[in-house]
């Protein structure tokens, strides 16, 4: 919420000194995708909750999350980053340009050919979950297969909704409205707890083992009428906007082609990704059972940082960026400006995961069918994510710098190294963790350490919570720092041979610029924090989980504004205002008339 609130100052103080327009592009864009994305974020910290009780981190959840992750093959293909690098860009200039009829004939074309091609896909996601889960997952047991083919085909069609709410996403963008296209994803998580709700209360009775199966049953239909209301929400003020919007396939006009020639590579680098996610579930479906719905916990609370400070500014700033493309120093501000501002958010997040992480995962997640050792086992997870949350969050805004310029393709072949070198890593580390298990929340070796040994079968199917996908989160980790020093050299190389007046390599090196304080601050923030965690830990986790965020947050921005952070010093001048009470006027002062004379 600091967050949301920095931003709203910032974009008022920027209306002293800019243009109307620029203003709301700048400030107010990153706020209103902020705060689209807290309500979002909120909504699915609730759905997390919802499964975590309802379906747990078992056989059933593996199933849930290996289901969720197959058919997002679509939304990471055909919607966000590959839509939002081509489409986003040429609409934005037409805009620009003022040819509105153009931009309209344009946006109707790119929705033809998408339903098209999304339709076409979920035919084929439904007609292929068989094969398509056991080439995939052909380690997991006969039940878990069975539950993750039915639960596949139902999600695809829901998937294919949200394709299309992302090119809702990008005309709203590209127009700078951005709430309602961030916050219209909190129908989608509403709708999957209602349906898991409801089952829960048909189904109460019934034995647990049974009940998980028939929720995430159910809840896959929520994600199919969750993914059609969020697009469906999106689409009257589109069509307000859009006034000429005819939809048609006509890939032969102009600017269709450019799109198409960009949709190109951006596709090659969402396939890249895509083929992360795959191998990531590949190998999570090699480790003990609970790897995958472990795995899925975390990303969720993982990427919460990205999303609410990273891809705040990154989605605001892109259209922008792609007005500017004649002016580089323009986009060196607007880039260096967002990596100082996400850093110190992303830092601390970053120092609350590793030192709190325990406490973090116990207050969301612990009830129903998720056990004390399974908090454990994904905070561990998560901590080991965590140390990646910099680079990632800093690299989000890079590539926005290379899809502005038209370089699609760049990021796309940086990404295939990062996917190589994350699961090198992750084959290595994760099947000697796997050694490692959780019994009554203490972390033991089970049996003989082994390196590069899987689990056998017997070993992979009983109730023991292993670590073997802390290795699999530290190999992205340190793919992740390589991903970023290669493309904060790209983006400096663009940048000079844009023949640029300013120093490159500082302004995208954030690591040059984040003051000794703000590392400091981090480390002091990070003592106290495990401090109470373990001081505390005898207590309800509901009441010290917010006890310690609050106080270790509170001093992490005291000691950053003592050592001059400007972020810091913003954020104590909001917590003052909010904190400081009104003047109270005294009785006398209220009956005494003014003397106007004075």
């Amino acid at each position: 919420m600091i967050q949301v609130a920095y931003l709203a100052i910032a974009a008022n103080n920027q209306q002293l000194n800019s243009p109307r327009e620029s203003t709301r592009s700048d400030g107010k864009g990153a706020f209103f995708v902020g705060a689209g994305i807290i309500l979002s974020r909120i909504a699915g910290i609730g759905r997390e909750i919802s499964v975590a009780a309802f379906i747990g981190a078992g056989h059933v959840g593996d199933a849930y999350r290996a289901a969720l992750a197959i058919p997002r093959l679509l939304q990471n293909l055909l919607g966000e980053g590959a839509l939002s690098a081509s489409f986003i860009p040429v609409y934005s200039q037409l805009l620009e340009k003022n040819q509105r009829a153009a931009a309209g004939r344009l946006a109707g074309a790119v929705l033809g050919l998408l339903s098209m091609i999304t339709g076409l896909l979920v035919l084929a996601g439904w007609l292929l979950a068989e094969p398509l889960v056991s080439l995939l997952l052909w380690r997991l047991s006969s039940q878990t297969t069975d539950l993750t083919v039915e639960l596949v085909r139902v999600m695809f069609a829901g998937m294919g909704f949200i394709v299309l709410a992302t090119w809702a996403l990008g005309i709203l963008n590209a127009h700078r409205r951005f709430f309602l296209s961030y916050a219209a994803p909190v129908i989608w998580n509403i709708t999957q707890v209602m349906f898991m709700v409801g089952g829960w209360i048909a189904w109460h009775h019934v034995n647990p083992a049974n009940r998980a199966s028939d929720i995430a049953k159910l809840a896959a239909w929520g994600v199919v009428l969750g993914g059609a209301l969020q697009f469906l929400i999106q689409l009257p003020l589109v069509l307000r906007l859009v006034s000429r919007l005819r939809l048609s396939m006509n890939w032969r006009q102009p600017d269709v082609r450019v799109v198409l020639n960009r949709f190109g590579p951006a596709l090659a680098g969402r396939g890249v990704v895509q083929l992360s996610a795959y191998v990531d579930l590949i190998l999570a479906g090699l480790l003990a059972g609970g790897a995958i719905a472990a795995l899925g916990f975390a990303q969720v609370i993982y990427f919460l940082p990205i999303s609410l400070f990273a891809i705040s500014v990154a989605a605001s700033d892109l259209p922008e960026m792609s007005r500017k493309q004649g002016d580089p120093n323009a986009i060196i501000i607007r880039l260096k400006t967002g990596l100082e501002r996400v850093s110190f958010y992303v830092l601390f997040s970053t120092v609350a995961f590793i030192a709190m992480g325990g406490l973090i995962v116990g207050a969301l997640l612990q009830r129903g069918q998720f056990s004390a050792d399974q908090t454990i086992q994904v905070w561990w997870i998560l901590a080991a994510y965590s140390l990646g949350l910099l680079p990632t969050a800093w690299s989000r805004l890079l590539q926005n710098a290379c899809f502005a310029a038209g370089d699609t393709s760049g990021p796309a072949r940086v990404a295939g190294v990062r996917v190589v070198l994350a699961a090198a890593l992750g084959v290595v580390l994760m099947f000697s963790l796997d050694s490692y298990g959780v019994i009554d929340t203490s972390v033991q070796l089970l049996g003989d350490f082994k390196v590069l040994t899987p689990l056998s079968d017997a070993a992979r199917t009983t109730e023991v919570v292993r670590l073997g996908a802390v290795g699999l989160a530290l190999g992205t980790t340190a793919a992740a720092w390589i991903e970023y020093y290669i493309l904060r050299h790209r983006v400096g190389f663009m940048l000079r041979q844009a023949n640029t007046t300013q120093t490159t390599a500082n302004n995208t090196n954030p690591l040059r610029r984040l003051a000794d304080g703000l590392w400091l601050a981090s480390g002091i923030a990070g003592v106290l924090g495990a401090v109470l965690a373990w001081g505390l830990q005898s207590l309800p986790v509901l009441f010290t989980a917010p006890l310690t965020l609050m106080f270790t947050a509170l001093l992490y921005v005291f000691v950053a504004q003592s050592a001059g952070v400007k972020t810091a010093e913003e954020i104590a001048t909001i917590l003052d205002k909010l904190l400081k009470l009104p003047k109270r006027t005294s009785k006398a002062e209220v009956t005494q008339p003014k003397n106007h004379d004075e």
